[in-house]
């Protein structure tokens, strides 16, 4: 899609933290923006212009979850270049970052887009969590540092009647 006033190319740009607690990730139940709303996801967000990566991940977490971040506590660990989903939809670049440390407790700082958070295990994550958000960690876990997901003849591209991956399949 083009809509720069020169004709170039550009993509939305949204970051995403992983919250982590040990071998647990903070998720949270998405509701109210007709975007894999009742999924599980991550505490993310697009980035504003103008705004650094970190700073809109600090933004974002305080945000969603009322945790306080470090912006040198966020470790960029992967980003996922995202074919678009549907018809009409965009493609997206994310950035996800790990969290080890911050202050606060977790708790749900916008009602009307989150009814849920509860924390998981990285290497069993729930069925219901965002598709994308599991392949990211999935691929995160097995060491890699990109991901390009639902392009035509990428291996992580959903393959027709298969429904969610899981396991071996990732």
């Amino acid at each position: 899609m083009v809509d720069d006033p020169r004709g170039r190319f550009s993509v939305p740009l949204a970051v995403q933290a992983l919250v982590l607690h040990g071998s647990r990730v903070l998720l949270a139940r998405r509701r109210g923006s007709g975007y894999h709303d009742g999924e599980l996801g991550l505490p993310a967000g697009h980035v504003d212009g103008g705004e650094p990566l970190r700073a809109a991940l600090v933004r974002e977490v305080a945000e969603e979850v009322c945790l306080r971040v470090d912006p040198a506590d966020a470790l960029l660990v992967l980003t996922a270049h995202l074919a678009p989903e549907r018809r009409g939809d965009r493609e997206y670049l994310h950035a996800f970052f790990a969290v080890r440390r911050w202050s606060g407790e977790p708790r749900i700082g916008e009602p009307e887009k989150c009814d849920e958070l509860r924390w998981a295990d990285v290497d069993d994550l729930p069925d219901d969590t965002v598709d994308h958000v599991a392949a990211a960690i999935a691929t995160w876990r097995a060491g890699e540092t990109l991901l390009e997901r639902g392009w035509s003849g990428d291996e992580f591209s959903p393959r027709p009647g298969s429904g969610r991956r899981t396991g071996s399949e990732w």
